[in-house]
């Protein structure tokens, strides 16, 4: 599945901040639910897991790659991002973040290139500072569309 059908505009949010890395996980699961690609139970389903195994979906400095199993609740396949002003820490001992890339994946192989895409950005120290100080969602929405396209 190529990148630009896995991210639409409607899942590109921005919000100020959260109180809980908790918060943080049901805000950057929420318009992959309210579109109809994960059930209700994703969110607390990675909060478990995350109790469990730690944060192990924080990348980097302020990026984290939020996602489940397929049988975690997901429907069909999408990612959101949502970028907060305020970084949120999911342990003492973890990374700020401020980039959620949130994805529901209904399987292990189909969404590999477009989490290609991903890591080019990801391991782009200069793209994740300019992305993360965008101003509108739209803005974040096309710097993810155009990394694709490079």
């Amino acid at each position: 599945m190529q990148f630009s059908e896995m991210l639409k505009p409607e899942n590109v949010r921005i919000v100020q901040s959260v109180d809980t890395w908790e918060d943080a996980i049901r805000l950057a699961v929420k318009p992959l639910e309210e579109g109809g690609y994960v059930e209700p139970c994703y969110a607390d389903n990675i909060i478990e897991a995350t109790k469990k195994m730690g944060p192990y979906y924080v990348l980097t400095e302020d990026v984290a790659l939020i996602h489940g199993r397929p049988e975690d609740g997901v429907l069909k396949q999408q990612f959101a991002v949502t970028l907060l002003r305020e970084p949120i820490k999911f342990s003492e001992d973890s990374f700020e973040v401020r980039l959620l890339v949130t994805l529901a994946a209904e399987d292990a192989n189909s969404h590999i290139d477009a989490m290609r895409v991903l890591a080019s950005i990801f391991c782009d120290a200069d793209k994740i500072a300019q992305i993360v100080s965008l101003d509108t969602a739209q803005e974040v929405y096309d710097a993810f569309v155009e990394a694709a396209a490079e």
